[in-house]
Protein backbone atom coordinates (compact mmCIF):
# COMPACT_ATOMS: atom_id res chain seq x y z
CA UNK A 1 0.00 0.00 0.00
CA UNK A 2 2.84 2.40 0.88
CA UNK A 3 4.52 1.65 -2.44
CA UNK A 4 1.32 2.52 -4.30
CA UNK A 5 1.06 5.78 -2.34
CA UNK A 6 4.66 6.62 -3.24
CA UNK A 7 3.92 6.00 -6.93
CA UNK A 8 0.94 8.35 -6.79
CA UNK A 9 2.94 11.03 -4.93
CA UNK A 10 5.71 10.82 -7.53
CA UNK A 11 3.20 11.14 -10.36
CA UNK A 12 1.61 14.17 -8.69
CA UNK A 13 5.03 15.79 -8.33
CA UNK A 14 5.75 15.22 -12.02
CA UNK A 15 2.40 16.68 -13.00
CA UNK A 16 3.05 19.78 -10.90
CA UNK A 17 6.52 20.22 -12.37
CA UNK A 18 5.13 19.95 -15.90
CA UNK A 19 2.43 22.51 -15.08
CA UNK A 20 4.95 24.94 -13.60
CA UNK A 21 7.13 24.68 -16.72
CA UNK A 22 4.39 25.28 -19.28
CA UNK A 23 1.56 26.93 -17.35
CA UNK A 24 -0.90 24.20 -18.30
CA UNK A 25 -1.09 20.44 -18.83
CA UNK A 26 -3.38 18.21 -20.89
CA UNK A 27 -4.82 14.87 -19.88
CA UNK A 28 -3.74 13.12 -23.08
CA UNK A 29 -0.15 14.41 -23.00
CA UNK A 30 0.30 13.50 -19.34
CA UNK A 31 -1.16 10.04 -19.88
CA UNK A 32 1.28 9.38 -22.73
CA UNK A 33 4.28 10.85 -20.90
CA UNK A 34 3.63 9.08 -17.60
CA UNK A 35 2.46 5.81 -19.08
CA UNK A 36 -0.95 5.68 -17.41
CA UNK A 37 -4.54 5.91 -18.59
CA UNK A 38 -6.34 9.21 -19.16
CA UNK A 39 -8.76 8.18 -16.42
CA UNK A 40 -5.87 7.96 -13.94
CA UNK A 41 -4.65 11.43 -14.95
CA UNK A 42 -8.14 12.88 -14.56
CA UNK A 43 -8.29 11.50 -11.01
CA UNK A 44 -4.84 12.95 -10.29
CA UNK A 45 -5.83 16.37 -11.58
CA UNK A 46 -9.04 16.33 -9.55
CA UNK A 47 -7.06 15.56 -6.40
CA UNK A 48 -4.55 18.33 -7.12
CA UNK A 49 -7.33 20.78 -7.89
CA UNK A 50 -9.10 19.90 -4.63
CA UNK A 51 -5.85 20.78 -2.83
CA UNK A 52 -5.71 24.12 -4.72
CA UNK A 53 -2.47 23.09 -6.40
CA UNK A 54 -3.92 23.30 -9.92
CA UNK A 55 -7.12 24.59 -11.49
CA UNK A 56 -9.09 22.16 -13.65
CA UNK A 57 -10.04 23.17 -17.19
CA UNK A 58 -11.56 21.16 -20.03
CA UNK A 59 -9.05 18.54 -21.11
CA UNK A 60 -6.47 19.30 -18.44
CA UNK A 61 -5.43 21.84 -15.81
CA UNK A 62 -3.63 25.16 -15.41
CA UNK A 63 -1.41 26.53 -12.70
CA UNK A 64 -3.10 28.31 -9.85
CA UNK A 65 -3.38 32.07 -9.59
CA UNK A 66 -0.17 34.06 -9.37
CA UNK A 67 -1.24 35.68 -6.11
CA UNK A 68 -0.97 32.58 -3.92
CA UNK A 69 1.83 30.09 -3.40
CA UNK A 70 1.55 26.36 -2.79
CA UNK A 71 1.45 25.20 0.81
CA UNK A 72 4.88 24.53 2.28
CA UNK A 73 4.44 20.75 2.55
CA UNK A 74 3.49 20.67 -1.13
CA UNK A 75 6.37 22.95 -2.21
CA UNK A 76 8.84 20.55 -0.64
CA UNK A 77 7.68 17.80 -3.01
CA UNK A 78 8.17 19.82 -6.20
CA UNK A 79 11.55 19.17 -7.91
CA UNK A 80 13.01 17.73 -4.69
CA UNK A 81 15.98 16.03 -6.37
CA UNK A 82 16.74 19.12 -8.43
CA UNK A 83 16.64 21.29 -5.32
CA UNK A 84 19.10 18.93 -3.67
CA UNK A 85 21.50 19.31 -6.61
CA UNK A 86 21.10 23.08 -6.49
CA UNK A 87 21.74 23.00 -2.74
CA UNK A 88 24.97 21.09 -3.26
CA UNK A 89 26.19 23.53 -5.93
CA UNK A 90 25.32 26.58 -3.84
CA UNK A 91 26.96 25.18 -0.71
CA UNK A 92 30.13 24.55 -2.74
CA UNK A 93 30.37 28.31 -3.39
CA UNK A 94 30.71 28.99 0.35
CA UNK A 95 34.26 28.56 1.69
CA UNK A 96 35.00 27.47 5.23
CA UNK A 97 35.39 30.38 7.59
CA UNK A 98 32.51 32.38 6.08
CA UNK A 99 29.58 34.21 7.59
CA UNK A 100 26.26 33.86 5.79
CA UNK A 101 22.52 34.34 5.77
CA UNK A 102 20.17 31.52 4.82
CA UNK A 103 16.61 32.57 4.06
CA UNK A 104 13.24 30.86 3.92
CA UNK A 105 12.48 28.05 1.49
CA UNK A 106 12.85 24.40 0.65
CA UNK A 107 15.85 25.08 -1.61
CA UNK A 108 17.73 26.95 1.12
CA UNK A 109 17.03 24.01 3.42
CA UNK A 110 18.70 21.79 0.80
CA UNK A 111 21.69 24.15 0.93
CA UNK A 112 21.81 23.78 4.71
CA UNK A 113 21.97 20.01 4.43
CA UNK A 114 25.02 20.37 2.19
CA UNK A 115 26.72 22.79 4.57
CA UNK A 116 26.89 20.28 7.43
CA UNK A 117 30.45 19.29 6.54
CA UNK A 118 31.74 22.87 6.46
CA UNK A 119 33.86 24.31 9.24
CA UNK A 120 34.10 27.67 10.99
CA UNK A 121 30.83 28.99 9.60
CA UNK A 122 28.55 31.56 11.15
CA UNK A 123 25.02 31.01 9.83
CA UNK A 124 22.29 33.56 10.52
CA UNK A 125 18.82 32.48 9.46
CA UNK A 126 15.15 33.31 9.77
CA UNK A 127 14.30 29.71 8.86
CA UNK A 128 13.75 27.46 11.89
CA UNK A 129 14.05 24.39 9.67
CA UNK A 130 17.62 25.49 8.87
CA UNK A 131 18.27 25.91 12.59
CA UNK A 132 17.18 22.32 13.14
CA UNK A 133 19.45 21.06 10.33
CA UNK A 134 22.59 22.89 11.44
CA UNK A 135 22.28 23.43 15.19
CA UNK A 136 24.25 20.32 16.21
CA UNK A 137 26.93 20.51 13.51
CA UNK A 138 30.46 20.93 14.90
CA UNK A 139 32.21 23.97 13.57
CA UNK A 140 29.02 25.82 12.65
CA UNK A 141 27.64 28.61 14.80
CA UNK A 142 23.92 29.10 14.20
CA UNK A 143 22.14 32.35 15.04
CA UNK A 144 18.36 32.45 14.72
CA UNK A 145 16.52 35.67 13.95
CA UNK A 146 13.87 36.73 16.42
CA UNK A 147 10.35 37.69 15.50
CA UNK A 148 6.97 36.28 14.51
CA UNK A 149 7.05 32.64 13.45
CA UNK A 150 4.80 32.02 10.46
CA UNK A 151 2.69 28.86 10.77
CA UNK A 152 3.29 26.17 8.21
CA UNK A 153 6.89 26.75 7.17
CA UNK A 154 8.48 27.92 10.46
CA UNK A 155 9.69 31.17 8.90
CA UNK A 156 10.53 34.15 11.09
CA UNK A 157 9.21 37.31 9.43
CA UNK A 158 8.21 40.85 10.30
CA UNK A 159 9.82 44.01 11.63
CA UNK A 160 11.61 42.34 14.55
CA UNK A 161 13.36 39.93 12.18
CA UNK A 162 14.40 42.80 9.91
CA UNK A 163 15.82 44.82 12.80
CA UNK A 164 17.76 41.75 13.96
CA UNK A 165 19.23 41.11 10.51
CA UNK A 166 20.46 44.71 10.24
CA UNK A 167 22.81 43.96 13.14
CA UNK A 168 24.98 41.82 10.83
CA UNK A 169 27.16 42.27 7.76
CA UNK A 170 27.97 38.87 6.27
CA UNK A 171 30.06 37.42 3.45
CA UNK A 172 27.23 35.64 1.66
CA UNK A 173 23.45 35.64 1.46
CA UNK A 174 21.90 32.49 0.03
CA UNK A 175 18.35 33.26 -0.98
CA UNK A 176 15.49 31.73 -2.90
CA UNK A 177 12.52 33.07 -4.83
CA UNK A 178 9.16 31.78 -6.00
CA UNK A 179 9.51 33.12 -9.53
CA UNK A 180 11.95 34.74 -11.95
CA UNK A 181 11.23 36.62 -15.16
CA UNK A 182 13.29 36.61 -18.35
CA UNK A 183 14.96 39.91 -17.43
CA UNK A 184 16.13 38.50 -14.08
CA UNK A 185 13.49 40.11 -11.87
CA UNK A 186 12.85 37.66 -9.05
CA UNK A 187 9.60 37.62 -7.11
CA UNK A 188 7.62 36.10 -4.29
CA UNK A 189 4.11 35.96 -2.89
CA UNK A 190 4.35 37.28 0.67
CA UNK A 191 5.17 40.94 1.32
CA UNK A 192 6.61 40.30 4.79
CA UNK A 193 8.87 37.56 3.44
CA UNK A 194 10.05 39.80 0.60
CA UNK A 195 10.93 42.62 2.97
CA UNK A 196 13.04 40.26 5.07
CA UNK A 197 14.78 38.94 1.94
CA UNK A 198 15.52 42.50 0.79
CA UNK A 199 17.02 43.31 4.18
CA UNK A 200 19.20 40.21 3.99
CA UNK A 201 20.42 41.17 0.50
CA UNK A 202 21.36 44.64 1.74
CA UNK A 203 23.47 43.19 4.57
CA UNK A 204 25.55 40.78 2.45
CA UNK A 205 28.74 41.27 0.46
CA UNK A 206 27.84 38.56 -2.06
CA UNK A 207 24.36 37.25 -2.92
CA UNK A 208 23.64 33.78 -4.29
CA UNK A 209 20.15 33.29 -5.75
CA UNK A 210 19.02 29.67 -5.98
CA UNK A 211 15.93 28.41 -7.78
CA UNK A 212 14.80 25.49 -9.88
CA UNK A 213 13.56 25.87 -13.43
CA UNK A 214 9.90 25.49 -12.44
CA UNK A 215 10.16 29.09 -11.19
CA UNK A 216 11.08 30.48 -14.62
CA UNK A 217 8.22 32.54 -16.01
CA UNK A 218 5.95 31.66 -13.09
CA UNK A 219 3.64 34.51 -12.02
CA UNK A 220 4.17 36.06 -8.58
CA UNK A 221 3.12 39.55 -7.47
CA UNK A 222 5.87 40.94 -5.20
CA UNK A 223 9.29 41.99 -6.48
CA UNK A 224 12.31 40.99 -4.38
CA UNK A 225 15.01 42.37 -6.66
CA UNK A 226 16.84 42.10 -9.95
CA UNK A 227 20.13 40.91 -11.35
CA UNK A 228 21.92 44.00 -10.04
CA UNK A 229 21.21 42.67 -6.53
CA UNK A 230 22.87 39.26 -6.96
CA UNK A 231 26.29 37.86 -7.81
CA UNK A 232 25.46 34.21 -8.57
CA UNK A 233 22.44 32.44 -10.03
CA UNK A 234 22.32 28.69 -9.34
CA UNK A 235 19.69 26.77 -11.29
CA UNK A 236 19.07 23.61 -13.28
CA UNK A 237 17.97 25.49 -16.40
CA UNK A 238 17.77 29.00 -17.80
CA UNK A 239 16.37 30.23 -21.10
CA UNK A 240 18.41 32.25 -23.59
CA UNK A 241 16.88 35.55 -22.49
CA UNK A 242 17.81 35.04 -18.85
CA UNK A 243 21.30 33.87 -19.78
CA UNK A 244 21.84 37.01 -21.84
CA UNK A 245 20.55 39.18 -18.99
CA UNK A 246 22.93 37.48 -16.56
CA UNK A 247 25.85 38.01 -18.92
CA UNK A 248 24.98 41.70 -19.27
CA UNK A 249 24.76 42.11 -15.49
CA UNK A 250 28.00 40.15 -14.87
CA UNK A 251 26.11 37.58 -12.81
CA UNK A 252 27.88 34.23 -12.57
CA UNK A 253 25.59 31.40 -13.65
CA UNK A 254 26.02 27.97 -12.10
CA UNK A 255 24.17 25.27 -14.00
CA UNK A 256 23.33 22.01 -12.24
CA UNK A 257 21.83 18.76 -13.50
CA UNK A 258 18.65 17.88 -11.65
CA UNK A 259 16.34 14.87 -11.73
Amino acid sequence: MQQAADVVATRHRMILEAARHTGSVSVDTLAETLGVTPQTIRKDLNVLAKRSMLSRVHGGAVVTSGVGNLRYAERRLVAAETKDAIGAAAAALVPDGSSLFLTIGSTTEAIARHLTGHRELMVITNNLNVVEILADCPGIEVIAAGGRVRPGDRAVVGALAMDFIRSFRVDYALIGASAIEADGTFLDFDVDEVRVSQTIIAQARKVILTLDSSKLGRPAPVRIGGLDDIDYLVSDDMDDGLRAACDAAAVTMVHVVGD
